[in-house]
């Protein structure tokens, strides 16, 4: 069997937040590319021009979407259109599935018409786009068409999500996609909408729009602009847009002054410092975010908890590996090799490789070094871990006399969430197609009568020239939780969730994982909690599993009883007290699973209140 070999491209996946900044009134954070739209069949093709663009405003401090999505478009539709509803890339990216239906499909027809949004050659001009996109009208427009307050959507504190939609035939079936719904959407019928739409679906569409620097969680592409990608790409970082906002600066008056600037020596060097290139390996997955304050200026790829099963994952494209010419991943940790064969997926696509360790019993930064083996070709990478402690901060001693004046209420802040997740693996399957490769024998022969004589035979040679096709396993994990707190048992006066501060309290939280891929899961096996004392930062616990699943405070050595409790400050007001606790440490190939979880109690009076002072008697 002959195949193309290519080098293999070693990559790992960014999905964690990353600061953005806020531009004046139409910046567009969007580039393009794409290529040659190739051929179609009479059952699956695309038509040039049958495109649009999903809007939808995001909250840029929470990346949440505030409206529902819209779609424009210059086409006008038919009623039995297939589609997957009004969900955005970031919906999609928190965990949302395809939801397929036919008919309803809402969309508007601006009265400025869009440019070409999906190019059949690669070359979109998108500086049409841009300026289509930053336009003031457009921009009032879209407001309008979400029903979002055209002055407060330019304020910075929101930004336009933008993404390219394809309306085309496929088996027959007229639907519309945006990219990422395509990436999804050929992951469940495994590969085949690939198959028949490459050049639109996993080219033309994805690349019309990708971000310049990175924005809303999204990495900026740095990958080809010309060759179809993978739908992990595609779903990680096509198929994108984002105009940005920033509110106007007050008008300076006249008479102000121009600031001048201050002379530089003339010895004084030229800044020769330039910027360093983004890297081809990023974070690979959603580390969880350390509760440690001190700054930390290593760029850590992922953040572990000590003595804490893990799973470390990086993505591996390039050629086609199978069978014949299989891919072997190993990762070198902390003195041992692991190693994980038989990674195998088509050409075009790729295949997310993981490995499931410990990590120490001491806070270290660990190099984990990854090679990757196959097909003539080998990569290298290093990821960087930062293995902390999270039971090195607790409460101090509460004492009677403390008190605190100048408190005031905070609110729960928020932590990495994530309930769910998905991913997939291909299997591959020899297709067997039979070829005769025979030959004409010719045989000559001369009878009695001298005559000579030419017979020809065919001599067959079947042989098997197929070729490996391949199935998408898809796989998933869920997170589920719950907390309580209640008065201690020590507690004499508690009434129910009423209690007088200066008491303690106790907590139980539950935490378990469900998943079709056991091996390819940990249960969560931390979770931390955060007390309003103390704006939930500066001090934590780190509670202790006590049982399966189920987690409480750890015994609490300032207790008289030994009791798992927690003290309440005396000085606390009265009214909710709220707890905060974040469970984590639930691993999974495509990142960490956690939950943000309170509960309250009601403070009334304080512990003072239960002390009566009275003479002695003689």
């Amino acid at each position: 069997m002959t195949k193309r070999i290519l080098a293999f491209c070693l990559c790992v996946a960014l999905l964690c937040g990353i600061a953005t900044t806020a531009f004046a009134v139409g910046d567009g954070n969007v580039d393009s590319g794409g290529g040659d739209m190739g051929t179609g069949t009479s059952s699956s093709y695309w038509n040039p021009g049958m495109d649009g663009v999903r809007v939808t405003v995001i909250r840029a401090s929470d990346y949440s979407a505030v409206t529902t999505p819209i779609d424009l478009t210059n086409k006008t539709l038919p009623s039995t259109l297939y589609h997957f509803g009004k969900v955005c890339k970031i919906q999609y990216t928190n965990g949302l599935s395809l939801s397929a239906q036919q008919g309803n499909y809402t969309y508007y027809n601006p009265s400025q018409s869009l440019p070409t949004i999906v190019s059949t050659t690669g070359s979109n001009n998108i500086d049409a786009i841009k300026s289509y996109f930053t336009d003031e009208q457009v921009i009032r427009a879209i407001a309008g068409y979400t029903g979002f307050n055209y002055d407060t959507l330019i304020n910075g504190d929101y930004k336009l999500l933008l993404e390219p939609i394809a309306y085309y035939y496929y088996q027959g079936v007229y639907i519309a996609t945006t990219a990422t719904e395509a990436a999804m959407y050929d992951e469940i019928v495994s590969g085949a909408l690939r198959t028949a739409m490459q050049s639109l679906s996993h080219k033309n569409l994805p690349l019309a729009m990708f971000l310049e620097t990175s924005d809303l969680g999204y990495s900026a592409w740095t990958g080809s602009t010309t060759s179809a990608a993978t739908n992990a790409d595609i779903k990680a970082s096509l198929g994108l847009g984002i105009v940005r906002f920033e509110e106007l600066p007050e008008e300076v008056p006249e008479e102000t002054p121009e600031e001048t600037p201050e002379e530089v020596p003339e010895d004084t060097p030229e800044d020769t410092t330039t910027d360093t290139p983004d890297t081809t390996t990023t974070v690979p997955t959603n580390p969880g975010t350390s509760t440690d304050t001190t700054p930390d200026t290593t760029n850590y790829d992922y953040e572990y908890r000590v003595n804490t099963e893990v799973i470390t994952s990086v993505y591996v494209s390039g050629g086609q590996s199978d069978p014949d010419d299989d891919t072997v991943v190993y990762f070198y940790i902390d003195g041992t090799r692991y190693s994980v064969s038989n990674v195998y997926y088509p050409s075009g696509d790729g295949q997310l490789v993981w490995v499931k360790w410990t990590t120490p019993s001491t806070p270290q930064a660990i190099e984990i070094d990854v090679t990757v083996s196959g097909l003539g070709a080998s990569n290298t990478a290093t990821i960087l871990c930062n293995i902390v402690d999270l039971d090195e901060n607790p409460p101090p001693n509460p004492v009677a006399d403390d008190s605190n004046d100048s408190f005031t209420y905070t609110s729960v802040p928020s932590r990495a969430v994530d309930s769910s997740a998905t991913w997939g693996i291909w299997t591959p399957w020899w297709q067997e197609y039979w070829v005769d490769n025979g030959y004409w024998k010719t045989s000559s022969w001369t009878d009695s009568d001298g005559v000579k004589h030419t017979s020809r035979s065919w001599k067959s040679n079947w042989e098997d020239e197929g070729w490996w096709e391949f199935d998408y396993n898809q796989y998933s994990a869920s997170l589920t939780t719950s907390m309580s707190i209640t008065c201690d048992d020590e507690n004499p006066t508690a009434s129910g969730s009423t209690m007088k501060s200066g008491y303690g309290i106790n907590q139980l939280v539950t935490a378990s994982v469900s998943t079709t891929q056991s091996t390819a899961t940990t249960s969560p096996q931390n979770a931390v909690s955060y007390f309003p004392e103390f704006g939930y930062d500066t001090y934590w616990r780190l509670l202790e599993e006590t049982s399966s699943g189920k987690f409480q405070f750890q015994k609490n050595v300032y207790s008289t009883y030994n009791n798992r409790t927690h003290f309440t400050p005396i000085w606390y007001p009265d009214g909710a007290y709220t707890v905060n606790t974040w469970v984590i440490d639930c691993w999974t190939p495509v990142g960490m699973l956690s939950a943000n979880l309170t509960d309250s109690l009601t403070i009334s009076g304080s512990l003072w209140d239960d002390w009566h002072i009275a003479p002695l008697n003689n």
